[in-house]
């Protein structure tokens, strides 16, 4: 991921992520840039999974933002041990699996094999501004360098 992405702007009173030890919370990442929402709607099953990739992998990025955003010098992400994936699904779309692999993809491309956690994808009734995607994680840090 790259460093110069823009850093989330929070939609409400929260933070982008927080730590408690050497374990990282992130609040839920929509498909935003400086704010403003990229992507809009409902996934629909009469759509290409691949036409998501874009919603999901903006999503995600922000959440490895807010992730990064508390690691201190010397640290990196030692294992991502939850990736939870929102989807504002069409009751017929059953690929939420599929959505999860492109934020998986992104965090393995970011953590090594550190990015592959546990991970939940499930489809909702509804997400803020009607966002199709919605993603969180929590990671836990470690001492050292990245380790691809």
């Amino acid at each position: 991921m790259s460093q110069s992405l823009p850093r989330p702007v929070p939609q409400g009173l929260y933070l982008p992520a927080i730590r408690h030890g050497d374990t990282i919370y992130t609040s839920g990442f929509t498909p935003r840039r400086d704010g403003v929402l990229l992507h809009e709607g409902r996934v629909r099953a009469d759509q290409p999974v691949e036409s998501y990739r874009e919603p999901v992998e903006i999503s995600v990025q922000n959440a490895i933002w807010a992730v990064q955003a508390q690691l201190r010098e010397g640290e990196r992400v030692a294992l991502v041990l939850q990736l939870n994936v929102f989807v504002n699904a069409d009751a017929g779309f059953s690929a939420h699996s599929r959505l999860a692999d492109f934020a998986s993809e992104a965090l393995r491309a970011a953590f090594g094999e550190a990015g592959i956690g546990s991970r939940t994808a499930l489809g909702v009734a509804t997400l803020p501004s009607n966002a199709p995607i919605e993603i969180n994680l929590v990671a836990a840090v470690a001492a050292g360098e990245i380790q691809r």
